[in-house]
């Protein structure tokens, strides 16, 4: 009838609005494999298992990942036990993959490159299995600037080791600039979520992604130190000045592509350390693991108002 016909070309259109991935090629591809997940669209359904994704989690280590798994099946209240979430991916030992309801959570290892392969193959399976309305989110660990440890950092603009709010990536020999620009709303919720949480202080905040953890991020500690403490400190006191409250390495190109593929995003990190104090990381191991539980809880109180678990 012309009111389905209607209907079907409606869903369609909104469909094609949606479509994450930005790459003509496949389309002419008879199979696509995604390599690094063990996943493929000839050798799994990927509609009928991950169609329903609205909540995407992604995170550096795979322990971590696997536990904010079990703690969003506790927190949703969904059927089933802990020993019933397996690794999607356990055919390899590249990431790790959970599915718990309409939530996902993927390890996506440490630095630029091993996110950004990851993000590849995830925002293709969100494009094969059909899904719509994602918000994808980064949790994870970081190192403080003029905040004392255990402090969650929202992250307004990820900006490179320049201050700039951009990511460059060398395609065929040429420089492409990308915005790193993430989902405005969704960060301004999830700063109204934290006041509803005790013992979870937390600021909104640019986040400054390096390529290194040691000289990248002025650490005085690594193997290879070309600089004086007086030119570190006065580095982190101009990133502090341009707005910078935490260091990590992977959300650039995290906010990047994201941003290209129409993806609501957001980064959510805790900060280990205040590096204006120091550069190693010497917290108990007791208190690092409560910190590291503080973005996890508040993503999850997100998902669950998101879902109308909670008023």
């Amino acid at each position: 009838s012309p009111i389905l016909l209607n209907s079907m070309e409606k869903e369609h259109n909104d469909y094609i609005k949606q479509e994450y991935v930005k790459n003509p090629h496949l389309d002419g591809m008879e199979e696509d494999i995604l390599y690094h997940f063990n996943l493929s669209t000839k050798t799994h359904n990927l509609p009928q298992m991950f169609g329903d994704v609205k909540f995407v989690c992604v995170g550096g280590s795979s322990n971590r990942m696997r536990s904010f798994a079990h703690f969003i099946l506790e927190q949703l209240k969904l059927p089933g036990n802990i020993s019933d979430v397996r690794d999607i991916c356990e055919g390899t030992d590249r990431y790790s993959m959970y599915k718990v309801g309409p939530v996902m959570s993927i390890s996506h290892g440490m630095g630029v490159p091993s996110i950004s392969i990851m993000l590849h193959e995830l925002i293709k399976l969100l494009y094969h299995a059909k899904c719509r309305d994602v918000i994808i989110f980064r949790i994870g660990t970081s190192g403080g600037i003029g905040l004392p440890a255990g402090t969650v950092v929202i992250t307004e603009k990820a900006v490179d080791s320049f201050f700039r709010p951009q990511f460059d990536q060398v395609v065929l020999g040429k420089m492409i600039v990308r915005s790193t620009e993430l989902d405005e709303d969704v960060a301004k919720q999830l700063l109204q979520y934290s006041t509803e949480l005790p013992d979870i202080p937390t600021v909104i905040g640019n986040t400054m992604c390096t390529h290194d953890f040691y000289e990248g991020q002025g650490r005085l500690d690594g193997a290879l130190c070309s600089f004086s403490s007086e030119e570190k400190f006065e580095y982190l006191r101009k990133a502090y000045d341009k707005g910078v409250r935490n260091i990590e390495m992977e959300s650039t190109v995290f906010a990047a592509m994201c941003r290209v593929c129409n993806l609501k995003a957001a980064v959510v990190c805790v900060t280990l350390l205040n590096r204006f104090e120091g550069d190693q990381i010497s917290t108990p191991h007791d208190v690092l693991l409560d910190y590291q539980q503080r973005p996890q809880s508040l993503v999850a109180h997100f998902i669950k108002k998101r879902l109308g678990l909670m008023s």
